[in-house]
């Protein structure tokens, strides 16, 4: 009896060491999956000033020059969310929106001749998603990426503070103009990349980013260009 109970004792403390045993190397296996996956960051967010170099469906030339000389000058902001599958890969989340209000003042010939001035406010929304491929490592200083996105683009342009006086006098003219809004939704991309630069794991700044923004609006499609720089969290 008291060697079947040594013997017991003795199988229960083998059976415990295998336990114990098998419990470390369960603790060592997440401890080193969590140590890989540390070194990667599995998010970001930026937050920045973009400037839209918007087409206005002239085209002049084929030079740089004629290249923004075709296209209006817009100002606005950009967010964006990333999260990352793996070290390379990532899905993304994309909004910006663009700004640009310009005055008309033209003489109009006739009997009696008058001059009209009218206020324009335009902008441009993007609502994009796709891929972005970049170095998610917490290695490193220089971050470059690339994405390719698509979704929705609406644009809204608003006419508003009509004035007409008749030449030379100054004597307001009668217009019947009442404030006009005119606006349109269409497919838009959003191809490029840029530069981030890593200040800690958890800040960076985007030193540049250049995309490509096609917008495709009633049948016609507006090679609009995104230039813009802030910071990533």
């Amino acid at each position: 009896m008291l060697f079947k109970a040594i013997h017991k004792l003795e199988g229960d403390h083998f059976e415990m060491k295998k336990y114990v045993l098998a419990l470390g190397l369960s603790l060592l296996s997440t401890a080193v999956c969590l140590a890989q996956t540390s070194d990667i960051k599995k998010g970001e967010v930026f937050i920045g000033y973009s400037n839209g170099q918007i087409d206005t469906g002239v085209d002049s030339g084929s030079s740089i020059n004629d290249f923004f000389r075709d296209r209006e000058n817009f100002n606005g902001f950009e967010v964006s969310g990333v999260y990352n599958l793996s070290r390379y890969f990532g899905v993304k989340g994309d909004f910006s929106a663009h700004f640009n209000s310009t005055r008309f003042n033209e003489t109009i010939p006739g009997t009696p001749t008058v001059d009209i001035s009218v206020k324009n406010s335009n902008s441009l929304y993007n609502f994009l998603g796709g891929v972005q491929v970049k170095d998610n490592s917490t290695e490193g200083t220089w971050k470059p990426f690339a994405h390719a996105l698509v979704g929705a683009a609406h644009a809204r342009s608003k006419f508003t503070e009509l004035t007409c006086t008749v030449a030379g006098t100054g004597t307001p003219c009668p217009t019947g103009f009442t404030d006009e809004t005119f606006s349109d939704t269409g497919f838009a991309g959003a191809f490029g990349g840029g530069l981030d630069i890593k200040v800690s794991d958890n800040f960076q700044i985007r030193a540049i980013q250049v995309d490509w923004n096609p917008v495709r609006m009633g049948g016609f499609t507006n090679n609009n260009v995104r230039i813009g720089a802030g910071i990533v969290f």
